[in-house]
C-alpha cells in the first residue's frame, strides 16, 4: 500500500502557516490525495486545492496552476529526487509502497543464479526504501550487487522515464538489471539503454519477466519513426510549455541543423502534445518534440513525432552517417 508522507506536509504547515496550499500528483495517487485534502482543510481551516491536471514528474509540477490559485505551497506528492523543494513554493513529498519484495526476491534470486552472478538493482520512486532490503536477499544468495550512483534529480539506484545515469554508469559492471515495480517503460528504457539482461521484479503478482524483447520493439518502433521523417519536407518542432519540459534553446539548436540539412520548420508552443492537436498543423510532415521523451513512445500519432535522441538521429542519417546506438545514452533529452 501506498503511503504518503502526510508527517511532512503537516510539519511544513505548521511551521510556514500558509492561507492557502494546493496538492498534485500522478493520477494513481489522486483518490489519497484526495483524502488528504479533506483531512487538511478540516484540520487547519484553509483552502486546499486539489490541481485535477496530470503530473508526470518533477518536470511537471502544475506549477503555472498554483500561481493563477494564488498558493502559498504546492506540495508534490509522489514524484521522489534528490531534491526536497524547487523554488520557494514547490515541496516534494514521498509517497512510498510498503509492498514486500521478499517473496519474488528470492525466488529471482533462485532461479537467475544459474545464469548470473553479479546485477545491479533499479527502480523508480516508490519502491526505493526496499531495494537495501532486496540487496540483501539477493547477496545472501551469492549475488554481487552493484546500486548505481543517482545524479541531478536521481537518487542512488533511482530512474527516469528520460534519466538512466544509475543503470547507465553501471552497464559494464555487471551482467544483469533488476527493475523492483510494475513500469514496462522504465524496465525497458533500462534494457535499451544498457543492452543487456534486465527483468521487471512485479511484487502483487509475485512474478518476475525478462523485458528485453518488449524492449526490441519498443526500440524498432522508434527507428522506424525515423526513417519516416527522412522524406520530411516540413518539420514541426515543439517546445513543450509545462514549467520542467521548457527547452527553447534545444529546439533553436535543432531547428537550425534540421535546416542545413534542407528541411523546412515550423517552431509550435504547446502545453499538452496530443495526435488531435497536432492534426491541426496540416503543413508539417513530422515533428519533434523538446518536452519529454515519453510523448511518443506512450500515445499513438499519425504522423512521426520524434525525441531529441530521435531527432539527432535523424540529422545524423540526412549527413549520410550511422544512426546505430543514438538512444545508448544517459539522458533522453
Amino acid at each position: 500500500m501506498i503511503q504518503i508522507d502526510e508527517e511532512k506536509i503537516d510539519s511544513t504547515i505548521k511551521e510556514k502557516k500558509p492561507r492557502s496550499i494546493a496538492l498534485d500528483g500522478p493520477d494513481g495517487l489522486l483518490k489519497k490525495i484526495q483524502s488528504c485534502a479533506h483531512r487538511l482543510s478540516e484540520k487547519y481551516q484553509i483552502p486546499v486545492y486539489v490541481i485535477g491536471d496530470t503530473s508526470w514528474g518533477s518536470c511537471d509540477l502544475n506549477l503555472h496552476a498554483a500561481e493563477t490559485l494564488g498558493v502559498d505551497i504546492l506540495f508534490n506528492i509522489g514524484h521522489t529526487i534528490s531534491m526536497e523543494k524547487f523554488g520557494d513554493k514547490v515541496i516534494m513529498i514521498n509517497a512510498f509502497d510498503d509492498i514486500d519484495f521478499s517473496k519474488i526476491a528470492n525466488r529471482c534470486a533462485i532461479e537467475l543464479k544459474k545464469n548470473f552472478g553479479k546485477i545491479s538493482l533499479v527502480t523508480n520512486s516508490q519502491y526505493l526504501p526496499s531495494v537495501q532490503k532486496v540487496k540483501e536477499i539477493f547477496e545472501s544468495h551469492g549475488y554481487e550487487v552493484v546500486i548505481g550512483r543517482g545524479k541531478g534529480h536521481l537518487n542512488d539506484a533511482q530512474v527516469f522515464g528520460c534519466e538512466f545515469y544509475p543503470a547507465y554508469d553501471s552497464k559494464n559492471d555487471v551482467e544483469a538489471y533488476i527493475f523492483l515495480g510494475q513500469s514496462v517503460f522504465h524496465s525497458a528504457s533500462i534494457a535499451i539503454v544498457t543492452k543487456k539482461p534486465t527483468f521487471m521484479m512485479d511484487p502483487y503478482f509475485s512474478e518476475y519477466s525478462e523485458i528485453n524483447e518488449i524492449a526490441q520493439k519498443l526500440e524498432k518502433k522508434a527507428i522506424l519513426s525515423v526513417l519516416k521523417a527522412q522524406d520530411a519536407k516540413t518539420i514541426g518542432i515543439i517546445i513543450g510549455l509545462k514549467e520542467g519540459q521548457f527547452a527553447k534553446i534545444k529546439a533553436l539548436e535543432i531547428k537550425k541543423m534540421l535546416e542545413e540539412q534542407g528541411k523546412k520548420t515550423l517552431l509550435i508552443a504547446m502545453t499538452e502534445i496530443t495526435d488531435e492537436r497536432l492534426l491541426s498543423f496540416q503543413d508539417a510532415d513530422a515533428f519533434v518534440q523538446v518536452a519529454c521523451p515519453r510523448i511518443g513512445t506512450d500515445n499513438h500519432f499519425h504522423k512521426p513525432v520524434l525525441s531529441v535522441p530521435q531527432a539527432m538521429s535523424l540529422i545524423r542519417i540526412l549527413k549520410g552517417e550511422s544512426q546505430e546506438g543514438f538512444l545508448q545514452i544517459k539522458h533522453w533529452l
